[in-house]
């Protein structure tokens, strides 16, 4: 027997010796927050958490876009919900930050200017 002979036949193949291959099937496509967004959203996060203001999110990965959830506590409507939508990247921009009633406050092309939006400015006490 030389090198490229096949012992014995594949298994699951057919009588015939050839095999039948199925392939994997595709994940559904889906929206999501990429490392660069994800740390910028996360950095936010972590100094609002610190603050005492948050304590809680979520992070959804939808077909048509992608939400990160704020919430102040675990069982209560989140206060804001950081969206990215890449069908409104051309238009308005693909982020916004959205606010529990629905309202915007902001939307725009780039995200980081988006979640100025969410930073509390510092006060100094003398």
């Amino acid at each position: 027997m030389s090198e490229g002979d096949i012992a014995e036949p594949l298994r699951g193949g057919s009588s015939q010796g050839t095999a039948h291959i199925v392939p994997f099937p595709a994940a559904p496509k889906q929206v999501s927050f990429d490392r660069s967004e994800l740390q910028a959203i996360l950095n936010l996060y972590g100094r609002m958490v610190a603050a005492g203001e948050w304590r809680d999110y979520a992070i959804d990965f939808m077909p048509d876009k992608a939400v990160f959830s704020i919430f102040r506590r675990t069982s209560e409507m989140p206060l804001y919900r950081i969206e990215k939508d890449p069908k409104l990247a051309k238009k308005q921009g693909a982020y916004s930050v959205i606010v529990s009633t629905g309202l915007i406050l902001k939307r725009g092309h780039e995200l980081d200017r988006v979640l100025r939006v969410l930073d509390k400015p510092k006060v100094v006490a003398n």
